[in-house]
């Protein structure tokens, strides 16, 4: 199949092309949301233990991977942060 015989090639070759979490790791999202609420606000927004006891990048990003409901809320938060820009 060559781009010319399908219109959606780039979307084929690139599923991820649309997708604002493509290329982003757990820790520049949190980085991100620290630097947009830091650790107070992160810990209002999604209320976990890891972001209001002795918080630290650490700490956060070896409990999120281990927690998937968690590093879904964690996610969730990063998109409405984009969102309002």
């Amino acid at each position: 199949m060559t781009q010319k015989n399908c219109p959606n090639f780039t979307s084929i070759m690139n599923p991820q092309a649309n997708n604002p979490l493509h290329g982003k790791t757990l820790q520049m999202i949190l980085e991100h949301l620290l630097d947009t609420y830091g650790w107070k606000g992160l810990a209002y927004h999604i209320d976990i233990n890891c972001f209001k006891n002795e918080p630290s990048i650490t700490s956060s990003l070896k409990f999120l991977r281990k927690t998937p409901w968690a590093r879904q809320q964690v996610e969730e938060l990063y998109l409405r942060t984009l969102g309002d820009k």
